[in-house]
């Protein structure tokens, strides 16, 4: 990947909580247009990780570079009970300066390709989880316009919703020029929405594998992945290696 093409990277990573190391040797980075996806098992560092590229913690080694702002979308979806959807959806915008009515345009704008028409002045409450959760995504949207970092965005949602917003995002990314970097713990979202996919070594000390692509186009490409996901993930580093070793 050429360097000029490389929108957010992590190399040489270390995290630590008290005496306890947590991240090793990090090593990462997401091309412009592209998604890729962070795997790992509960508890190995992966939402750790995210606060390090965001720069809401602190690593003790290691550099981050980010070439534009990062809207981060949690888990759940945030979204502040007493406002519309298109007052949550614009709150990015007023917050940075915009006014009210200008926000409420530029947002609205948005709401058609986001599958939110006709909804912009309803409450969180009265629509569905689904569409509660394209809200979030829009306002992070907002937010950064092209760089985004999604901490398990479709948890708790049915599979129905789940695979629509799968097709949802996978149809729009390119249109909306996003760049996005996904943590997940499910080896099925990551094979279907991801051109790339690192897998995070059981921990503490986790470190990630060096990435995964090119093996799906191959004849039982995607099986060989999805084998080679789980090993990976069962993984354990004995002691501190670099990943370009493991």
């Amino acid at each position: 990947m050429a360097d000029e093409r490389i929108v957010l990277s992590g190399q040489g990573i270390h995290k630590s909580y008290g005496q306890e190391l947590i991240l090793y040797d990090v090593n990462l980075e997401l091309g412009q247009g592209e998604l890729v996806s962070i795997l790992g098992q509960s508890g190995s560092g992966k939402t750790t990780l995210f606060n390090v590229l965001t720069g809401l913690d602190r690593q003790e080694k290691g550099t981050v570079v980010r070439t534009a702002r990062i809207g981060y979308m949690l888990q759940k979806d945030m979204l502040l009970p007493w406002k519309r959807l298109i007052d949550n959806v614009a709150l990015p915008l007023v917050l940075s300066g915009t006014r009210k009515k200008e926000a409420r345009e530029a947002a609205a704008s948005y709401f058609e390709d986001f599958g939110l028409e006709g909804l912009e002045y309803r409450y969180p409450a009265r629509v569905s989880g689904g569409q509660r959760r394209r809200a979030a995504f829009l306002r992070t949207y907002l937010y950064s316009r092209n760089l985004m970092l999604l901490d398990e965005p479709f948890t708790g949602l049915d599979a129905i919703t789940r695979g629509q917003l799968y097709q949802w995002l996978l149809d729009h990314k390119e249109k909306l020029g996003l760049s996005i970097l996904l943590i997940t713990h499910d080896v099925e979202e990551a094979l279907r929405l991801s051109d790339r996919i690192y897998v995070l070594s059981q921990g503490p000390p986790s470190t990630l594998w060096p990435s995964l692509d090119g093996l799906k186009g191959q004849k039982g490409g995607e099986e060989k992945l999805r084998q080679e996901i789980h090993r990976r993930l069962f993984a354990r580093i004995e002691e501190p290696v670099h990943p370009d070793r493991l």
